[in-house]
């Protein structure tokens, strides 16, 4: 980083991804303890909670599952708290820069850089997480005209178009990721940090993405068929 000197100062490379490795580890760690000493919160009435669970797309599937699935949707749970804390990161880079270059009249060569990157990786790593919570968008023309057990007989017919995405995702991504690695990729800024890890990233979403979508074909094909039977 000696060229960069008139620069002020830039990240070291390692210092950005051991930073982005421990920092959500730490604040995930932080909230868990503080959330100790919160006072319990009232008990929601009956109403009011049938209301809520009404909107939660994972409402519908109680207990369902099994241990795959627990252990799946753990993970993607966690992943996506995992990657939230990541926003913190962006907005106290963006505000380095702000200060460097309209207080100090030097602007970074890597904030920009770091940032988009930041956020390239957070969407790649949150989509199982968003797939747990239902929040990928849906077309619902037809979707909202069907019986509840309909809706879940659809949501099973279309995860053969989702896997076909996700297998082809994965794989293309595992390519990206060898070629990268391989040649020690960088981006072409300055800055020129690594880019292979990004690439990793984009596999490792990929296939939590894939992983989230048999947890929740799994718990599809079990509603259906107790809904077939009357029991949900």
């Amino acid at each position: 980083m000696d060229e960069f000197e008139a620069f002020g100062f830039v990240m070291p490379h390692w210092a950005y991804w051991g930073w982005l490795a421990i920092m959500p580890l730490i604040m995930m760690g932080l909230d868990k303890l503080f959330s100790k000493d919160e006072p319990e919160v009232e008990a929601i009435p009956q109403d009011i909670k049938e209301l809520l669970e009404g909107e939660d797309p994972n409402a519908k599937y109680g207990s369902l599952g099994n241990g795959f699935t627990k252990v799946f949707d753990w993970i993607s749970e966690h992943t996506g708290i995992f990657v939230a804390f990541w926003t913190v990161n962006a907005v106290c880079f963006y505000f380095f820069e702000v200060v460097m270059r309209y207080l100090f009249n030097m602007p970074t060569i890597w904030v920009h850089e770091s940032s988009y990157l930041l956020l390239g990786m957070q969407y790649l790593l949150a989509g199982s997480f968003a797939l747990l919570h239902g929040a990928h968008v849906r077309v619902d023309v037809i979707y909202n005209f069907l019986p509840p057990r309909g809706r879940i007989g659809m949501d099973i017919f279309t995860s053969m178009f989702f896997f076909i995405f996700a297998l082809t995702l994965t794989t293309t991504s595992y390519r990206f990721f060898t070629d990268s690695y391989s040649m020690n990729e960088t981006t072409v800024e300055a800055w020129g940090i690594q880019y292979w890890p990004v690439k990793g990233m984009m596999l490792l979403g990929s296939a939590l993405l894939l992983m989230a979508g048999v947890s929740k074909l799994i718990k599809d094909i079990q509603l259906f068929v107790r809904m077939g039977k009357g029991e949900a």
